[in-house]
């Protein structure tokens, strides 16, 4: 269990450091399997990535009941449902990076680029926009989820998933420098 409150705070730092987040925006969250049922460290509600520690990690079972009485993220139902969707993966990070969710808030899609695996579909997954929190967000995105490791939610982030939640950091981090380096190109008179 100290190795999944580790990857949370570590996770939070680094997206926090990287501008991938800012205020009390974006959720990150870690999966322990266990044979008599899942645990999940997540971060908590109202709180900036910056200030997440020990003490205000909220630990829920996979029915989202509280472990330790630390109100988890508003976005808990998202990760529970991808994790259900999911059980080939350990960590998730929802983040509201500018050039990326700029994107969201338009017409153009971010372009899939090398670092994706093979480059079959043009574009990054997106899902349109519903409610932050819903039900009806967490169900839609754990039905693309199955087949993709990305997804832009139309004027609202990018939820990133991974084998732990460094690997899924380290993915949103890449989506925002695609869309930063996609966006330029545009300024630049380039086509994306």
């Amino acid at each position: 269990m100290i190795e999944l409150f580790k990857n949370v705070l570590d996770t939070s730092k680094y997206v926090f450091d990287r501008n991938l987040v800012s205020g009390k925006a974006g959720n990150i969250s870690a999966r322990f399997k266990d044979p008599q049922g899942d645990v999940v460290a997540i971060t908590p509600t109202g709180v900036s990535l910056s200030q997440v520690n020990n003490k205000n990690i909220a630990m829920v079972n996979m029915k989202g009941e509280s472990l330790n009485n630390c109100k988890p993220s508003s976005e808990l139902f998202l990760h529970l449902k991808i994790y259900e969707a999911r059980p080939d993966i350990q960590g998730i990070v929802h983040t509201h990076s500018p050039y990326a969710t700029g994107f969201s808030f338009s017409e153009k899609k971010i372009k899939r680029m090398e670092g994706f695996g093979p480059v079959i579909k043009p574009y990054l997954a997106e899902i349109p926009y519903y409610t932050p929190g819903s039900k009806k967000l967490a169900e839609n995105v754990s039905k693309i989820i199955k087949n993709e490791d990305v997804i832009i939610l139309k004027n609202h982030g990018v939820v990133a998933v991974g084998k732990d939640t460094q690997e899924a950091g380290a993915l949103a981090e890449f989506v925002e420098e695609i869309a930063k380096t996609q966006f330029i190109c545009h300024q630049l008179g380039g086509k994306i």
